[in-house]
């Protein structure tokens, strides 16, 4: 009897935690879903320097009490060697997060949405050549189709769009969003050796500081640092809800979720993100795509999964667009 009770309580427990899992994972989905929103809509208020600067300031300051109630339990210590190597990957993310935002300003931030899941692809393969002991997973021909399938898609996703053929906007919004993509693939490869040495909360907390600081500067050289005071209430808000959500919150959660049901199926659940990213810009902005733009979003998404199903967790995408 008592072990049966025992058993009873470990498939209970099983089944808590994988529900935790999912809860977790679906509400990094929904979250995961609505970055470009935001920024699509702040892109009316705050030029693409300033509403970064924001967004990353307001989620350092909002991961801060985490990684303070961290650092008091011991572990590893914040200090120069900790700082040195979250430099590295915080350089890319900037460069991310400005080109992402103004990719915005030359389409929808659902078919931005859908572009940017060929950043699973370049994770790999930038994976590979920064990871020698990872190169064999170029010879499975579910990376080979994957890729091929998924870098078709992606450019038919823009290609496609409507007004494409009145003039070379849309060639300069495609190189923008490809810059944005490549960046975060290459963010979420370099990211790889501070997650691992100093933990999550850890490294996501000095590299949120650390892309405030460099975002900074560049601010006051091409932005407008005053922003907030000329924005009004409403787009400030929004600015906080999305840092603090859309950053912060989510990668709490997107952690959790690994932790529960695991690595693969988290980040394969992360391919929902444009379909709910679509459907809330449909809703809100009223952005349709053309069936030439959905079957390359479907072509994208099944390389997407098709090549992630053969990445190691070494590779896989650190987050969704932040």
């Amino acid at each position: 009897m008592k072990q049966l009770d025992s058993q009873a309580i470990v498939d209970l427990c099983g089944r808590t935690n994988l529900s935790k899992g999912y809860a977790a994972v679906f509400a990094t989905v929904l979250i995961w879903s609505m970055p470009s929103l935001f920024q699509y809509y702040l892109n009316r208020y705050y030029d693409p320097w300033a509403q970064n600067f924001y967004r990353y300031s307001v989620a350092c300051l909002a991961i801060a009490p985490l990684v303070f109630y961290r650092v008091r339990r011991g572990g590893p210590k914040i200090d120069m060697h900790a700082i040195g190597i979250c430099l590295l990957p915080c350089l890319p993310n900037v460069v991310h997060q400005i080109t992402q935002v103004m990719a915005l300003f030359y389409m929808g931030p659902g078919v931005y949405a859908i572009f940017t899941r060929s950043s699973v692809i370049f994770t790999a393969l930038l994976a590979l050549a920064f990871f020698p002991e990872e190169r064999c997973v170029i010879r499975q021909w579910q990376f080979q189709a994957g890729t091929f399938l998924g870098l078709i898609g992606a450019f038919g996703v823009i290609w496609f769009q409507a007004g494409w053929q009145s003039g070379h906007i849309a060639l300069r919004g495609l190189i923008i969003a490809f810059t944005a993509t490549f960046c975060w693939a290459l963010y979420g490869v370099l990211v790889k050796r501070p997650s691992a040495q100093l933990g999550s909360i850890r490294s996501f907390g000095l590299i949120s500081f650390i892309t405030s600081i460099l975002l900074l500067p560049l601010t006051c050289l091409f932005g407008k640092i005053d922003t907030p005071f000329h924005a009004g209430s409403h787009a400030n808000i929004m600015l906080i809800i999305s840092a603090v959500s859309c950053i912060t919150l989510a990668h709490v959660l997107y952690y959790a979720a690994i932790r529960e049901i695991g690595v693969a199926l988290a980040q394969t659940l992360q391919l929902l993100c444009p379909a709910g990213a679509l459907a809330l810009s449909a809703w809100i902005f009223g952005e349709r795509l053309t069936h030439a733009q959905l079957w390359s979003a479907v072509i994208l998404l099944a390389g997407a999964f098709l090549a992630m199903r053969t990445k190691p967790i070494a590779t896989t995408e650190t987050a969704e667009n932040i």
